[in-house]
């Protein structure tokens, strides 16, 4: 048994992560700003209850992001982090797949955290995945409610269910130090098109689209698909088939 931290442990992902560990019989721990959201209260942002989080764990999964503020706390709070795993035997990071091709604010800020932890001196792994079906399920759900969804539909996407993310990523946690691992993605590249085609007949909403032709390196990226890795689609459950069995907005 080991003992596991794991940050961001009541997100889309590791919730997945944290239920996988612990049928593994690890003593998994849960880092939350949130006062009984886990197992222990802290502020990443502030470094607040993260040391004492931290110490008698072996491994430290690092799973939390600004998402909101499109990554703009991830540095200062990976900082803290590091700050107090000098005693950690491995940390490991969930990244996005194409950061380092994509200029976009968010995707900049995931590119400098990778680069703070590989220079940190803690060991590490550094595990870059695709977009989750959870997340673009939740974000076309909120443009459901307007009358009409304005969206770049020849962005290319390659969406994967978070619970195979967070099996390679509770795989890592469990194994050596492997630095930069090879990148995972959903089984299948789609347009935003097909995706939101999909999403209207088995949802049953999004009235209706409008195509918006984003200009600028961001946007062509996207639509050249250097968010994707088709080389690795090692996922299994399609955007269909995730649509077909997962509950609405489910996150």
């Amino acid at each position: 048994m080991t003992t596991i931290l794991v940050t961001g442990g009541s997100g889309t992902l590791g919730t997945h992560v944290v239920s996988r560990l612990r049928r593994e019989g690890h003593d998994v721990r849960v880092l939350s700003r949130r006062p009984g959201a886990g197992t222990h209260h802290g502020d990443l942002s502030t470094g607040a209850g993260v040391e004492a989080a931290v110490r008698g764990a072996s491994v430290v999964v690092h799973a939390a992001s600004d998402t909101r503020r499109f990554g703009r706390r991830d540095e200062r709070q990976t900082r803290h982090l590091l700050a107090a795993c000098s005693g950690v035997d491995h940390l490991v990071y969930i990244s996005i797949v194409g950061i380092d091709r994509i200029p976009y604010s968010y995707y900049r800020a995931k590119l400098r955290v990778e680069e703070i932890i590989a220079s940190s001196g803690v060991p590490h792994s550094i595990l870059r995945a695709t977009q989750f079906h959870e997340l673009m399920d939740v974000g076309l759900g909120f443009l459901s409610r307007l009358p009409v969804a304005p969206l770049p539909l020849d962005f290319r996407f390659q969406p994967l269910a978070a619970a195979e993310a967070a099996d390679h990523l509770a795989r890592l946690a469990t194994g050596p130090v492997a630095g930069r691992v090879p990148d995972v993605g959903g089984p299948d590249v789609m347009d935003l098109a097909s995706m939101v085609a999909a999403w209207r007949e088995l949802r049953g909403r999004l009235r209706r689209t409008v195509r918006v032709p984003l200009p600028g390196a961001t946007a062509r990226a996207f639509r050249q698909g250097f968010n994707t890795c088709p080389e690795r689609a090692v996922g299994t459950i399609t955007w269909r088939q995730f649509l077909t069995t997962a509950p609405s907005g489910e996150v």
